[in-house]
């Protein structure tokens, strides 16, 4: 194990050994999503930024960064970078999904607009790219352009994908791939990157952060159907009642029988849901170990992203990074 000490969660380690590094970063959001001409930008901006997230994919950055013994400015921009990305997904995630409720308070499009929100997500992209570009360097905007266009490659076949119950689990991991799990690569191997590691290095953290993307959306899945709304950061049920096909769906479809696919035609595929049908659905998924399956599969993926770091430079903050991707699939407990 690592160096969390007992009761300690490895991304509050993460925050305090990167507090400094933490608080530039903050610095650099706030001035650059401000706007002269247009103050809405920085009022749905700030709803969400400021909303108390984890920051954990600009905190990966930084945390690479420094594992490569970099000593220069530009892991704060890159940081910036990824926290812009990743609030730009979230804002027209928020309009795609018509949520209402995101990191324990209302949504930006429940509380403005959704042209408010879908606009300022594309100055927040737009913002993005002008720091990827104050680094100087190729590679960084190579791989954070190339993750910004598999994110939303990922959130359109999920579109196709949602509602939809012969999407099956190789589909489902191209969705979170896409998705979740790009972001949390790029911002792992962009602080190698900009800290001129070699490719081995680079490649591991990379690796890393695919991995841990993938379990921590799989757990993400599954507390669903089991969380509380302050874990998660929505409503508990929201994906069922988005009619989103989940690996916790798919896997307890996969073994219902001719009954029980009759009801999950009905709440997914034809969106026709009724009071006491999330409950059925969690006893479905009970009844066929389809949680305990889904969570053993984050497992793997978790085990992946440990790997991965053998890779990696000797640090303490390596065996943080190792302590999350355990920690992530433990938050399903």
């Amino acid at each position: 194990m690592g160096v969390i000490a007992a009761g300690q969660q490895p991304q509050d380690v993460l925050a305090q050994e990167l507090a400094a590094e933490m608080a530039a970063v903050n610095v650099l959001i706030r001035e650059r999503m401000a706007s002269r001409h247009a103050p809405r930008i920085p009022e749905v901006t700030a709803h969400l930024v400021e909303a108390g997230g984890k920051r954990l994919r600009p905190m990966l950055t930084l945390a690479a960064a420094r594992i490569c013994n970099y000593q220069g400015p530009f892991h704060v921009h890159l940081a910036a970078t990824v926290e812009f990305i990743h609030t730009a997904t979230l804002l027209h995630d928020d309009v795609v999904d018509e949520s209402a409720q995101r990191r324990g308070r209302p949504t930006a499009n429940l509380l403005w607009d959704n042209k408010s929100s879908v606009l300022v997500g594309d100055y927040l992209f737009s913002r993005s790219f002008q720091l990827m570009v104050e680094t100087g360097n190729l590679r960084v905007l190579d791989i954070l352009a190339n993750a910004s266009a598999t994110i939303a490659e990922g959130e359109v076949l999920q579109l196709t994908a949602a509602q939809d119950l012969a999407t099956d689990e190789a589909v489902y991991l191209q969705v979170v791939r896409g998705k979740t799990a790009a972001l949390f690569a790029a911002a792992c191997e962009v602080g190698g990157v900009i800290a001129g590691a070699a490719v081995p290095v680079t490649r591991a953290l990379h690796d890393y952060g695919d991995a841990l993307g993938i379990a921590f959306q799989i757990a993400d899945d599954l507390l669903d159907y089991g969380g509380s709304s302050a874990l998660i950061g929505k409503n508990t049920g929201d994906d069922f009642r988005e009619r989103k096909v989940t690996l916790p769906v798919i896997k307890a479809v996969a073994r219902a029988t001719p009954e029980e696919r009759a009801f999950w035609v009905r709440v997914i595929e034809k969106g026709d849901q009724r009071a006491g049908d999330l409950e059925r659905a969690v006893a479905l998924m009970g009844r066929h170990g389809a949680m305990a399956a889904a969570r053993d599969e984050a497992l793997v993926w978790a085990e992946r992203a440990r790997a991965a770091l053998t890779s990696v430079p000797a640090h303490e903050l390596r065996a943080v990074l190792a302590d999350l991707a355990d920690y992530v699939v433990a938050r399903i407990n």
